[in-house]
């Protein structure tokens, strides 16, 4: 789908411009089943062993899960010092966009990633595949936008 933005003001965002156009999509809210898929196959993964982050815990594992296979880092930040210098050694920190405002088609990408990864890795046992067949009945026929 193509807007054009006809008159300033119109459309909120600096980037946007009169006379120009812009390719649209609809930012479809990600689903109860969605949801539910992504832990389950999370919760799984994390279980079998088989992945190679350097997680510390579950929640850690999660936040790399969507850092590296989801919609990424929403912001960076560059650590400075009390006075707002940049440190001699500067370290770069990272917040992952929460799930909770992953569009549809953002959980459905993620998700497919994440079960690629784990075929690829070997977290494929008889747990994921039961995951998977609870997901053909509701997962796929919500999940496409």
């Amino acid at each position: 789908m193509k807007i054009l933005i006809t008159a300033p003001g119109e459309f909120a965002g600096a980037e946007l411009l009169p006379g120009r156009y812009y390719n649209a999509e609809p930012a479809a809210e990600g689903t109860d089943a969605q949801n539910r898929a992504f832990h389950a196959l999370l919760q799984e993964y994390w279980r079998s062993g088989c992945h190679s982050y350097a997680a510390k815990s579950f929640e850690h594992f999660r936040e790399l899960i969507k850092l590296y296979l989801g919609a990424g880092a929403e912001k960076y930040y560059s650590v400075v010092n009390d006075a707002g210098a940049p440190l001699e050694k500067p370290e770069v920190t990272w917040r992952v966009k929460s799930w909770a405002n992953y569009t549809k088609k953002e959980r459905q990408a993620t998700i497919d990633s994440l079960i690629s990864e784990m075929i690829q890795t070997g977290a494929n046992g008889k747990r994921f595949y039961e995951i998977l067949k609870g997901m053909e009945g509701n997962y796929g026929a919500d999940t496409h936008v």
